[in-house]
């Protein structure tokens, strides 16, 4: 015979039907999860192999010529006469500010007519390979560049014979506690072996046991550990005290002449504009890729501590590029990097004044141009935006709608084509149910 299904819960005969609804929900969540997850995984997978080029085996060398760019003497905003630096190479680093930099960038090149080595078909030099000088758009050995900057894993012999000697090395690198936070956030979807841990916050469940969950054979693994030691080309999975840290270290300082922080961005480009004899309105901006602050996780003391661990390799770079960063303010001079901030700050103000509708990012849902929208992770839309006054006079309007429009946009203007890229946006629209 039967249990009486009533007298199964006594007292609240209602609590099987909800149990039983509870079970099918959390099976179709399991099930459009492990759908999700198949979906994902297997599209990255084609499509990375779709868009890998053939790397030719025997390329000629070809000496690149000096440069290939128009540089007249003008007088700096010191007062001295100089030349301004032209050909750069920016390793862009992820979750880092690094988008706002690009469109300085790109804005920059405009100006001067400048020539970019710009990938094929997508946004990247097919991260995470290691950049090939094939992976440029329509490269042939001796042609001439003058910057290249899209997201690479740098290899620095590559990169030294695509363009000039006299090439200034640019990169900036943020605070690994909050890069981690923030690469969490926006590629741990793309990550498989996060898709087990349990819980509402997963980042706080993954940082009590990171080596529970983490697979360094796992695909994008890279993404969830020292992102940016991998970033320029070196071991993320290295000991803290391998020698082969230290060495990676000095090979990157030896090969870049600035090295900017994200925590101190305004102070970095005034010594990008003295470095490079750039002027004041060359380093205008707004803030891209910002995400909404509900979005960013709260983290406890102790969490910083387990993300500084986890990320030791990220932390010791970047311990040692903020001390070389403060001898270069301290020889510029504090209160003069005081003065040059604020006046940076207050002509930044003056533009957000004149091209931003309310003077202030939106959510992304309050965006009304299409074409203003910036590329968000899978699963939501995080990723705030701008929205172009309708009142902006005529000598201000190109420029406005330059410094606010994303990279995806800005890519396009230049003639990029990214139908990679937009495959897989098209992609993750659909399986983002």
């Amino acid at each position: 015979m039967q249990p009486d299904k009533w007298h199964l819960f006594p007292g609240n005969p209602c609590m099987c039907w909800t149990m039983a609804g509870k079970q099918r929900r959390n099976w179709k969540s399991m099930c459009k999860s492990l759908v999700l997850g198949v979906l994902v995984t297997s599209c990255m997978m084609l499509l990375y192999c779709l868009s890998m080029p053939q790397v030719p085996l025997n390329m000629p060398e070809v000496p690149v010529p000096y440069s290939c760019a128009h540089r007249p003497s003008q007088p700096a905003s010191t007062g001295r006469m100089c030349t301004p630096q032209v050909d750069i190479m920016f390793m862009k680093t992820h979750k880092s500010a690094s988008s706002t930099f690009l469109n300085i960038l790109f804005r920059f090149g405009e100006k001067h007519r400048l020539r970019f080595a710009f990938p094929d078909s997508r946004n990247d030099f097919f991260y995470p390979a290691f950049f090939q000088r094939s992976h440029v758009k329509d490269y042939k050995p001796g042609m001439c560049f003058n910057i290249i900057c899209n997201h690479m894993r740098f290899n620095a012999d590559e990169v030294a014979k695509l363009l000039p000697l006299d090439t200034s090395y640019i990169t900036i690198l943020r605070d690994p506690v909050e890069l981690f936070e923030s690469s969490f956030h926006y590629f741990s979807r793309l990550v498989p072996f996060t898709w087990r841990i349990p819980g509402d916050d997963k980042l706080a469940e993954f940082l009590h046991d990171p080596r529970h969950y983490f697979d360094p054979e796992g695909f994008n693994a890279f993404y969830l550990k020292n992102l940016l030691f991998f970033d320029f080309g070196q071991d993320n999975m290295l000991e803290l005290d391998d020698p082969r840290v230290d060495e990676g270290i000095k090979s990157i300082t030896k090969r870049f002449h600035l090295v900017m922080l994200k925590e101190y961005f305004e102070e970095s480009l005034i010594l990008l504009k003295d470095a490079l004899c750039w002027e004041m309105e060359d380093l205008l901006f707004f803030k891209l890729n910002t995400r909404k602050g509900s979005t960013v996780s709260k983290l406890t003391p102790y969490l910083r501590a387990r993300a500084l661990e986890w990320n030791a390799l990220d932390w010791k770079l970047y311990q040692h590029f903020n001390k070389t960063f403060w001898k270069k303010v301290d020889v510029y001079g504090r209160q003069r990097m005081a003065e040059d901030v604020a006046k940076l700050r207050r002509r930044n103000a003056e533009m957000a004044a004149t091209c931003i509708e309310e003077g202030h990012a939106v959510d992304a849902s309050s965006i009304q141009q299409t074409d203003m929208q910036p590329w968000q992770p899978i699963g939501e839309k995080s990723i705030m935006g701008y929205n172009l006054k309708k009142d902006i006079d005529e000598a201000h309007m190109k420029l406005c709608r330059k410094m606010l429009m994303p990279e995806l946009q800005y890519l396009t203007e230049f003639g990029v084509s990214l139908w990679i890229t937009k495959l897989w946006g098209h992609i993750r629209y659909i399986i983002n149910w």
